[in-house]
């Protein structure tokens, strides 16, 4: 599929985001999870880090490891990460049900750590902060049309390592904002363009 394609019919024959028709998989997460609000520290921790450890990989390579992310990372609860310890981090580096990246994990804790020095909501309230103004976006009309970066996400990005998190780079911050809603990126004639 082209970069410059509309949405094309998926296997239902509805119109969605072309990179969401190349697996089952994908279609699954764009109709029911991609664009859609995310709220609460622990879910925002999760999808940041899944985001870090996207970085260089497809998102494919990730979403269907993301039960063992959960397993192996206590479904991402910040309190619970930032207790990890050393024997925790060896186990982390020989789980092959997740990307075993020493940076990436090394982050993910200490991410954790700090966070858990932030009261409650902090995070939350950070990440919707920088929600662009949608009436100010217009609809993309094909993939060469959605950014891999924005001022907001850029803003995002400075802001989370002002706080001290790590692997928070402004593409990372954006694919977050994406998938967590705070923009919408699915195309102007995708089905879930408009769905609540």
């Amino acid at each position: 599929m082209s970069e410059g394609a509309a949405a094309p019919a998926g296997p239902d024959g509805l119109p969605r985001c072309p990179w969401a028709l190349s697996t089952a998989d994908y279609v699954t997460y764009h109709d029911e999870e991609w664009g859609r609000p995310v709220h609460g520290d622990d879910a925002l921790f999760e999808r940041l880090s899944l985001e870090a450890f996207q970085s260089g990989l497809s998102w494919i390579t990730i979403l269907r490891r993301r039960p063992g992310f959960r397993a192996a990372f206590a479904d991402f609860k910040i309190a619970t990460v930032a207790e990890f310890t050393d024997t925790d981090r060896e186990r982390l580096l020989a789980d092959t049900g997740i990307i075993r990246n020493r940076a990436k994990i090394d982050a993910t804790l200490a991410n954790a750590r700090e966070l858990a020095g932030w009261a409650p909501g902090d995070l939350d309230a950070l990440i919707w902060s920088h929600a662009p103004d949608p009436a100010a976006r217009p609809a993309p009309k094909t993939l060469a049309d959605v950014p891999a970066a924005t001022p907001e996400s850029t803003a995002l990005s400075k802001a989370l390592k002002k706080r001290g998190l790590r692997f928070v780079g402004p593409t990372t911050a954006y694919a977050l904002m994406q998938a967590c809603g705070l923009v919408n990126d699915h195309l102007e004639t995708c089905v879930r363009r408009s769905a609540p």
